[in-house]
């Protein structure tokens, strides 16, 4: 995630958090699971977050894409979706996820694309489509997550 501020927010949200004194991309990471399976998030908002994962690195036995893999890539897009969505007062926490792998991938890049299919006061669910290099889909998912309270001390707020 080294390249973390090429993130593209939102203006709007950038203020938001920048108002707060958080440096939001600064802030923005996939996490050490993300860094260490190369997922570069390229653009994130509440409507839409898009990603993309080599499949080097991250195949199973078979020299496929791991089905663990695109569940990781589903999980951190979605969960992105959901705290965009619930701004700075709340934290998103991954409560239901299921994948469904339609094709296999053996070399390049996928491209993750989360958008929403509900987005409440308590819980937001993005829908996650993977796709190979020929626009083929990979697998697609569901996340749901629960947006807690966050915790003021935390955020800095």
């Amino acid at each position: 995630m080294d390249e973390q501020h090429s993130v593209k927010f939102p203006q709007e949200v950038l203020d938001e958090y920048a108002a707060l004194g958080i440096d939001l991309p600064a802030l923005f990471s996939a996490g050490d699971l993300g860094r260490r399976m190369e997922i570069r998030i390229l653009e994130a908002s509440a409507d839409r977050v898009v990603a993309t994962m080599p499949v080097k690195g991250n195949t199973q036995p078979y020299g496929l894409l791991h089905g663990g893999a695109s569940a990781v890539l589903a999980e951190t897009l979605g969960s992105v979706g959901a705290m965009m969505h619930g701004g700075i007062t709340k934290v998103a926490v991954g409560v239901d996820l299921n994948c469904t792998h339609h094709r296999g991938a053996r070399s390049g890049i996928v491209t993750g694309v989360a958008t929403p299919v509900h987005r409440g006061r308590s819980t937001a669910t993005y829908e996650v489509v993977i796709s190979d290099e020929q626009d083929r889909r990979v697998c697609t998912a569901r996340l749901t997550c629960l947006l807690r309270d966050a915790d003021p001390a935390a955020t800095g707020a």
